[in-house]
């Protein structure tokens, strides 16, 4: 193991106070384990297959999940795709997948499932230090939508990843752009779980739910009281009963109706 800054280590501990590793190659799962205890990990659990990290993952609350991309009894994307659209309190944990197999389709199906970084074997202490690093101090949005569940795709930090949506262009250039473009996507994914609704009534509500929290901070930074008046509507329909289809879709469509039409072509 290399030398690493006591100050970096240090901002990195939350994150590594407790570690999952998921993986059913015993000698991988080691190797794996004596880079992260040399960054000062705390409590490390591993597992070889997905049923076992799940219940791992619910007992111990990772701070970081490190998941092998597939093996025996373990498909590390339906393992990401279950922990984002679990009650866990790690859901939102940062994932990171490691495998040998490096593809350009690989490395978008595990950015699809949720996952915040990927680590192509073999792979260095530094290679790994920098994944970490990543995650630990270049948060990302969180995107909580009914077709995908997890960190901000557009900002995704692979060092494997060369594709489009990763660029400097995609970071708004002021605060308005900011907050507009938050609204955009906000309204984006309303639109989409309320046309998704019936296909999984309990994540379509989530993400509701979760846009509703965004739209009401834009509207207090912005003192914009019509967009307030808006998501309060939404908000009383969320807490006067089981949310439904039917009962959301009045204060949804009042939303939307505020949004210029093109954004709501697509959702996350």
């Amino acid at each position: 193991m290399f030398a690493v800054d006591p100050r970096l280590l240090a901002k990195l501990a939350p994150v590594l106070r407790r570690v999952l590793i998921v993986d059913p190659n015993p000698h991988a799962a080691r190797l794996l384990t004596e880079i992260i205890k040399g960054l000062g990990a705390g409590e490390i659990v591993v597992e070889p297959s997905e049923a076992r990290a799940l219940q791992a993952a619910a007992a111990l609350e990772p701070g970081i999940i490190f998941t092998e991309r597939n093996g025996d009894k373990l498909d590390g994307e339906s393992l990401a795709r279950a922990v984002r659209r679990s009650s866990f309190a790690c859901r939102r944990a940062p994932i990171i997948m490691v495998t040998a197999d490096a593809t350009a389709s690989t490395i978008l199906g595990a950015r699809d499932s949720g996952v915040h970084e990927f680590l192509r074997r073999p792979f260095t202490s530094a290679d790994l230090l920098k994944r970490v690093e990543n995650v630990a101090l270049k948060p990302r949005d969180w995107v909580e939508a009914v077709g995908y569940v997890g960190p901000d795709r557009r900002r995704f930090n692979s060092g494997e990843f060369t594709g489009d949506r990763k660029r400097r262009a995609d970071k708004p250039a002021s605060g308005v752009e900011a907050m507009a473009a938050a609204r955009d996507q906000a309204m984006r994914i309303l639109a989409a779980a309320l046309d998704q609704f019936d296909s999984d009534p309990t994540q379509a509500v989530r993400a509701i739910r979760e846009q509703a929290a965004t739209l009401k901070s834009l509207a207090m930074k912005a003192s914009d009281s019509r967009l307030a008046v808006a998501v309060g509507a939404l908000e009383v329909t969320l807490a006067s009963g089981p949310p439904s289809k039917a009962n959301l879709a009045a204060p949804i469509g009042s939303l939307l109706a505020m949004a210029p039409p093109e954004p709501l072509k697509r959702a996350g």
